[in-house]
């Protein structure tokens, strides 16, 4: 399994464009990835899972994959956080 932590940097924290494009990017892999945000996860693959999350700035958060491209699912998502401006 992979996983990466991040800060969020985005003054709106975790909302619906950038989220949808990391659903976007994530639909891409065959691995499992999950979102993991104070004690909950949600799979990345929904946008609705996300939303619920609410994560604000400044919140710490951590995407988990696991499959057989974890780890390239892992660093295209770190990418995509950086050039949404959510999160390093």
């Amino acid at each position: 399994m992979q996983e990466k932590t991040f800060t969020i940097t985005s003054s709106d924290g975790v909302h619906a464009r950038p989220a949808t494009v990391l659903v976007q990017k994530a639909g891409n892999f065959e691995s499992d990835i999950n979102l993991h945000y104070k004690e909950k996860a949600v799979n990345l693959k929904s946008i609705m899972g996300i939303m619920s999350l609410g994560i604000p700035s400044g919140a710490e958060v951590k995407i988990t994959a696991q499959g057989n491209d974890e780890e390239e699912a892992i660093q295209l998502l770190q990418e995509t956080m950086k050039n949404e401006g959510l999160g390093e």
